[in-house]
């Protein structure tokens, strides 16, 4: 082992410490009961549920995935996607934050997402509680391995040498795992805020040293405008490949076919991301764990511009990286290393190993969400909610930890299934999660006419939606057909359809349900 590798390890090292430190200190404090463990006693202050939310829900797509699109295809799906989960996030704390602050506590204090639902509804027989913790378990599984794939990818890169890949993916798993069960949710969410500080810094440092590395402004422009459609938003560059799939290179540069229009339907597919927010879990229980409602809008300024600099920094990174290694990656899943590239050759090993550590925190904050999530929808809605509703604090905390080891197996079996390109396997999960729990979640807190039967509708339609278009509806047509959007979309849209025609053709919730809807709009928490 080289000493630059030494030195890199030691400054990754040195943050990995970091974090296991603070699952250690927060276990006393997490494992006193459920609410403890699974949102920490509503007691998140605004910046850490800012940061803890925008950390935990961006993951390694955000240095790996997003910056390996635009450096492949260019400007164009990389910027509408920044662009629509960017305003998905502001919507999401302008509209969602407070209701669900206030509703989940008027509501029997729910602690998790289907609990809420199932709560919301009065439901007997845990219907709801019950498929909202299987859309749970399914996605945040196949979330959870996305982000695995990026252990075995920044490991691999770090060592120089691929055969390390699955290694790497089976040590970063079991080392979320471990500070998930010491700490739960204040540990994770600590852990989150930590991580959103260092994804930004990591970004910000290397936007800036690549921009000048690059030659600024001219040099980037001159060298990218030699690649057809690569800088315009309403197009997109076309890599030309060979038989062996890889981007042909004549004369050290990269060979471009004439690119595409990227047409208004392909827009809407990006823009469609910002749906997603509306049902993101990790992203949802920060607003029911914040400490108080007054306390959101300074929540919302933090996260909304971390989210801007952020999604507006990565792009950037895939395109001056393309101007600046034009041909040293050649495929779609090669292209989302460039983050490391860049980290590696600027820096020094040791604030290099610093800088790199932005891709652990984001996965690592992203992978304990989906651990801790997982955990509390089997222990919590599913085991006790229906299986033993006697069942005591202990023995719900060690079915929730069980729990998170099953998803942490799950997940390395989906990071070593072949399928390695982050973008890809994340706008999947992405997509389900979506759609299953969106539009219920904006029916819920603001239409009092929804009733229980449109809601367990609503779920199933977007979840199974989401599957049926992403595996055969889309497989239909040629490449230009309207039916290869986004699966987000249109689930999305359908189980909005269904829930409000469900519930018009379904008797009217009861008084009860309604006066707790009404006492929801005005409480103050």
């Amino acid at each position: 082992m080289s000493g630059t590798m030494v030195q890199t390890l030691i400054g990754m090292g040195a943050y990995l410490l970091v974090m296991i430190t603070v699952g250690l200190w927060y276990a006393r404090r997490s494992n006193s009961n459920p609410e403890q463990y699974f949102l920490g006693s509503r007691g998140l202050g605004p910046w850490v549920a800012a940061m803890s939310a925008e950390a935990s829900d961006m993951s390694g797509w955000l240095l790996m995935g997003l910056p390996g699109v635009a450096y492949f295809t260019g400007m164009g799906e990389a910027f509408w996607t920044a662009f629509g989960l960017w305003v998905g996030t502001l919507i999401n704390w302008q509209i969602v934050a407070k209701r669900l602050r206030t509703y989940s506590q008027v509501a029997d204090n729910a602690i998790t997402l289907p609990d809420f639902f199932s709560k919301r509804f009065h439901e007997k027989r845990k219907v709801l509680s019950t498929v909202g913790a299987a859309m749970i378990l399914i996605f945040f599984s196949i979330y959870a391995g996305s982000q695995f794939v990026t252990f075995g990818k920044l490991f691999g890169y770090v060592f120089g040498a691929t055969d390390y890949y699955v290694v790497m993916v089976v040590l970063g798993a079991l080392l979320v795992m471990l500070y998930t069960l010491l700490g739960g949710f204040l540990a994770e969410s600590t852990c989150d805020f930590v991580q959103g500080i260092m994804m930004f810094i990591a970004l910000l440092l290397v936007l800036v040293v690549g921009f000048f590395a690059a030659g600024g402004f001219g040099d980037i422009a001159e060298n990218l405008r030699n690649f057809p459609r690569f800088t315009d938003i309403f197009g997109i560059a076309t890599p030309a490949l060979g038989a062996d799939g890889l981007q042909q290179v004549s004369g050290g540069k990269p060979v471009f076919g004439p690119g595409a229009n990227y047409s208004l339907l392909n827009i809407v597919s990006c823009l469609a991301w910002g749906l997603g927010y509306f049902g993101m879990p990790q992203v949802l229980l920060r607003f029911m764990a914040i400490k108080s409602t007054s306390k959101i809008r300074e929540s919302r300024i933090v996260a909304v511009t971390w989210c801007f600099i952020s999604l507006f920094a990565a792009v950037s990174i895939g395109l001056i990286g393309r101007a600046w290694l034009p041909d040293l990656l050649k495929t779609a899943g090669d292209a989302e290393t460039i983050f490391l590239h860049m980290a590696s050759r600027f820096f020094p090993p040791l604030l290099a190993g610093l800088v790199l550590s932005g891709i652990l925190a984001a996965s690592m904050s992203s992978s304990d969400s989906y651990m801790l999530i997982a955990s509390s929808a089997l222990a919590n809605d599913l085991f006790k909610g229906i299986i033993n509703k006697k069942a005591g604090e202990v023995t719900v905390m060690w079915v929730a930890r069980i729990t998170i080891l099953v998803v942490t197996v799950f997940g390395v079996g989906v990071a070593l299934s072949g399928n390695q390109s982050i973008f890809r396997i994340v706008s999947y999960a992405w997509a389900g999660l979506g759609a299953a729990f969106g539009p219920l979640i904006l029916f819920s807190l603001f239409w009092k006419r929804t009733t229980y039967p449109a809601a367990v509708a609503g779920m199933l339609t977007g979840g199974v939606t989401v599957i049926l278009w992403k595996n055969v509806i889309s497989q239909l047509g040629g490449a230009d057909s309207p039916l290869r959007v986004y699966e987000l979309l249109p689930a999305f849209v359908i189980s909005c359809i269904v829930i409000f025609v469900v519930s018009l053709l379904t008797k009217k919730p009861s008084a009860e349900i309604e006066k707790e809807f009404e006492e929801a709009k005005v409480a103050e928490f």
